[in-house]
């Protein structure tokens, strides 16, 4: 069983905080970091992101424009030093150049070598800043082949990789609403980016991490073979780490169970207790971990615990989708969601037919 720090990969709006909530209970086993690296995706030297490029007050207003991928890995390794096994939530494509960009190595982390671990204070120091006019990207760097990260996959390898997904139909929708009035003076998101959807990084990734053996062959809760998908063009040397997909929807219809195989595939003890987190404390510590990203996490911020819904969220025709999204959002509007949930439907069917499988709850 992997001891390695858990790294939750996901896509923006998953009910992946909720889904961070329930492990954010276990403050004496787990130290729980927040989605680090949209520090340097969007505001540092090595930004990837066009959001904020042209919004250089904004980028120094964030308090991130100095990080970079090293310090967030450095930061993450100082934060282990407790003890604790650490527990990140965060996007994949604040790993990866938007828009199917090639992918080359962050400078921060070009000197990185296998053994270091994720404390990479040990290294020589990297100039990430340039004298050049413009975005950083892309960087002066070497890429690795068929890695679509600016991470090495030497580091990658250092962490154990789980997948949250929420189908498109529902996180896209979520997303726009927070980047229009009232929110977007809220949240600082001002404009709709189809290409900040993060399916198709997320697919990419998982990709990568099963070709080179750093997750699978076998499957969270059953053993892959010769008649399954887990073993079929990948390395067939396994790294001990199951291949865990979480699909929201399930977590929502059925918390306990799916919670319940998520803590046994990652060797986390289950105690049916971190379902709930109505106290004080808690409350607490979840509006200081999460007032970095303000105004996108109120609904998890708010919530008491992951109790399962009464019914299961039903699946409508697309004009029934489109009709809703108008009446919200206004014609134009829902014409964007609708082609930017179609985009990305084909990478959510992907990831979706590794979604682990419990019995359904009682």
């Amino acid at each position: 069983m992997s001891n390695k720090p858990i790294f939750v990969a996901t896509h923006p709006r998953a009910c992946s905080t909720a889904f961070e909530r329930v492990f954010m209970t276990r403050r004496d086993t787990l130290q729980c970091v927040h989605e680090p690296f949209g520090d340097a995706y969007y505001f540092g030297p090595e930004r990837l992101a066009e959001r904020y490029e042209n919004d250089p007050k904004a980028r120094e207003e964030s308090g991130y424009a100095d990080s970079t991928f090293r310090t967030i890995f450095d930061r993450i390794a100082r934060e282990n030093s407790e003890g604790k096994r650490i527990f990140i939530k965060d996007m994949a494509q604040y790993w990866v150049p938007p828009n199917n960009n090639p992918a080359t190595i962050a400078p921060s982390l070009t000197n990185y070598k296998r053994g270091v671990g994720t404390d990479t204070t040990a290294l020589s120091p990297v100039t990430t800043r340039t004298d050049r006019d413009g975005p950083p990207y892309p960087y002066p760097t070497k890429g690795e082949p068929n890695n679509p990260t600016v991470v090495p996959k030497d580091l990658l390898a250092s962490f154990h990789f789980t997948f949250l997904i929420r189908h498109p139909r529902n996180s896209i929708p979520s997303y726009y609403r927070c980047t229009i009035p009232p929110l977007d003076t809220v949240t600082g998101f001002y404009n709709f980016r189809p290409d900040e959807a993060g399916y198709d990084e997320l697919r990419r990734l998982f990709d990568f991490l099963r070709s080179e053996g750093q997750v699978g062959p076998n499957f969270a809760g059953k053993t892959a073979n010769g008649t399954t998908s887990g073993t079929n063009g990948v390395n067939s040397q396994t790294s001990g780490v199951e291949i865990c997909v979480i699909d929201a929807d399930d977590l929502l219809d059925n918390p306990s169970g799916i919670i319940e195989a998520y803590c046994k595939t990652t060797g986390i003890k289950y105690e049916p207790e971190m379902l709930t987190w109505d106290s004080e404390e808690h409350h607490k510590y979840a509006k200081e971990t999460f007032e970095k990203w303000n105004g996108f996490h109120d609904d998890a911020i708010d919530s008491k615990e992951l109790r399962a819904r009464t019914h299961k969220k039903a699946v409508k025709k697309d004009e029934e989708y489109f009709a809703e999204w108008t009446e919200k959002y206004g014609e134009e509007g829902a014409k964007v969601i609708r082609d930017t949930v179609k985009a990305n439907v084909a990478d959510y069917e992907y990831l979706k037919q590794f979604a682990i499988k419990v019995p359904a709850a009682n």
